[in-house]
């Protein structure tokens, strides 16, 4: 495989991907053998510019980063990542790595810090860390989009009463709020129920709150103020 991409575009990614921004080109090339030896695939790049005309593998991957470049400060660039939403792990790498530095970095989300010269054992544990954190951002993705498709089969009213039920409400009061008896708000719910594959009032709740839909003013025992 390349070191850098061609066409715009990764190739996907074995084991995991590791992508490294760094303007040394000795760094790039260490770092890309390092990970080539740990049966990872590997994307360098000069500069952010670069990276930024690629398109992200799948997950797992994440990215190397270098504090020092000659373009841009790299800490500003891990937070323009973040506000953008690329949801890529970070690992800083600086040779002048101070506590402030580091602090603004964990911040900004990233999930390790090290000061050259660091370890391969480190850097490799670090990588571990970050893949192990793509791969459950990517599970975590694919469960939303899964419940957002059922949720979607709902109908107004059901989906109504599903939020009712997460936020804790009971069938009676439910009826009594939407004006509906309580049979039928018994059906709705069985429904509901059964169109999210939810096997308990738990998975309900936890659908619920990775759709965002409960209100958690609501009690059973009236709205919060």
């Amino acid at each position: 495989m390349e070191t850098k991409s061609s066409a715009g575009g990764m190739p996907e990614e074995a084991n995991g991907h590791v992508l490294v921004i760094d303007d040394d080109a000795d760094i790039r090339a260490s770092l890309d053998s390092l990970f080539r030896s740990a049966d990872l695939r590997v994307t360098t790049f000069g500069d952010p510019s670069e990276f930024l005309e690629a398109q992200l593998p799948p997950s797992p991957c994440c990215l190397v980063l270098d504090v020092r470049l000659r373009a841009t400060d790299g800490l500003d660039f891990q937070k323009y990542l973040m506000e953008s939403g690329a949801n890529i792990p970070v690992i800083i790498i600086t040779g002048h790595g101070d506590i402030p530095m580091t602090v603004k970095g964990m911040k900004a989300g990233a999930i390790d810090f090290l000061a050259k010269p660091f370890t391969e054992e480190a850097m490799l544990r670090a990588v571990s860390d970050a893949l192990s954190a793509s791969g459950r951002y990517a599970e975590e993705q694919k469960k939303l989009s899964e419940t957002k498709l059922l949720y979607a089969s709902l109908s107004p009213r059901e989906k109504e009463i599903m939020a009712l039920v997460a936020s804790g409400l009971m069938n009676k009061q439910i009826a009594g709020d939407l004006g509906l008896s309580l049979i039928t708000v018994k059906i709705h719910r069985a429904n509901v129920m059964k169109k999210m594959a939810a096997q308990s009032l738990a998975d309900l709740v936890r659908l619920a709150d990775l759709l965002d839909i409960r209100d958690h003013a609501i009690t059973r025992y009236g709205t919060r103020q």
